[in-house]
């Protein structure tokens, strides 16, 4: 038996459990878990905002090392550092076959599969593939990275979710260049990581925007050049910091409606706007047809950074190692498997940057 954090139900508080794990069957894996971030993702699937089948082991952006493996596993063996990604591409899908493996149709289907049961017998579904939210997991090897050299165990946990898309949204899909300006909207810790990749390709001016002012010491230490506290200004505010214009990129990592809009506001005639953020379907952006013309900004949507995890790892690894990158800075806490439900709650509010779960 292991400990887990269980979602019995979409709403439902997590429960702090034992659960039975089988053993690796052929193709899967057995992983203990050193660390687990605590991504707003996971919030939007506890509360419904987005779905997987329940009861559930959340918990997606992990690394850990293998204890066992079944029968035909070659590529790692016990005793390996992995990171787990929790979208393994199948290669044969139409948006594989494109090379869009971040949209791979069938990247989530392990997400029904039953892979371990409560004491009392209850069958449990792996949330977004991989349970992280565990001293231990049973996954697909395909959702094994392998750990890359001089990185810390802990802090690579980090590497699966909020470095992949923070990263990816700048490098991949805004494209940012050397020299130009870029907002953030939200400095949780796939905005953090944003800033710091939006630092790493040259842009001129690196603007955060939170609700919180006490965010601002961690923002200009990702990276941020400036800082605005968000209100009904804010786009007007940004424009003033950037000559009138607005910025030639801005990324949203909230996802709501309002901050979505203001982004768009604040990107310069012919700039991007890249949504990170995910939002409910409540949250609907209007736009009038004359301004889309007028603008001409670009509006697009970015699903996990569009990454391909198995390239983009060993780019990341390296921009660690040179310090470039600083993982570090990402982590405003670090919890045990008890304190998610309170880092839950901290996102609500807007407080801190990644809590990390140790074990």
């Amino acid at each position: 038996m292991v400990r887990a954090a269980v979602l019995p139900a979409v709403g439902a508080p997590l429960e702090i459990t034992d659960i039975e794990l089988p053993d690796p069957g052929p193709g899967q894996v057995r992983v203990r878990l050193a660390a687990a971030g605590v991504c707003h993702s996971d919030l939007s699937l506890s509360n419904g905002t987005m779905r997987v089948p329940v009861p559930a082991v959340l918990g997606h952006e992990g690394a850990g090392t293998v204890v066992a493996v079944g029968e035909g596993v070659a590529d790692v063996a016990p005793g390996d550092g992995v990171v787990l990604n929790w979208a393994p591409s199948c290669g044969s899908c139409h948006a594989c076959s494109l090379g869009e493996v971040w949209l791979c149709a069938n990247a989530l289907s392990g997400a029904a599969d039953v892979y371990a049961r409560t004491a009392d017998g209850t069958d449990l579904h792996p949330g977004l593939n991989v349970a992280a939210f565990a001293e231990e997991t049973v996954v697909s090897a395909s959702c094994l990275l392998p750990l890359p050299d001089g990185i810390p165990l802990t802090d690579a946990a980090l590497l699966g979710c909020a470095v992949l898309t923070g990263y990816g949204a700048v490098h991949h899909a805004a494209r940012v260049r050397e020299g130009e300006t870029v907002a953030v909207f939200g400095v949780g810790g796939v905005g953090l990581a944003t800033l710091q990749a939006a630092r790493i390709a040259g842009a001129s001016k690196i603007v955060a925007v939170d609700v919180s002012p006490e965010k601002e010491e961690l923002a200009r230490a990702a990276g941020a050049t400036d800082y605005v506290v968000a209100s009904d200004t804010t786009a007007r505010e940004i424009r003033g910091r950037t000559g009138k214009q607005g910025v030639d990129v801005a990324v949203e990592c909230v996802g709501r409606a309002a901050t979505i809009r203001t982004a768009w506001d604040s990107t310069r005639r012919g700039g991007r706007t890249t949504v990170v953020g995910i939002g409910g379907k409540d949250q609907q952006v209007t736009f009038n047809a004359l301004e889309i013309f007028h603008w001409g900004r670009t509006l697009s949507g970015c699903v996990y950074g569009n990454s391909d995890p198995a390239a983009d790892l060993p780019v990341l690894a390296e921009h660690v190692r040179t310090g470039r990158l600083d993982l570090g800075t990402l982590v405003t806490e670090r919890i045990a498997l008890d304190g998610i439900p309170a880092a839950f709650e901290n996102m609500l509010a807007g407080k801190g940057g990644r809590a990390l779960v140790v074990f």
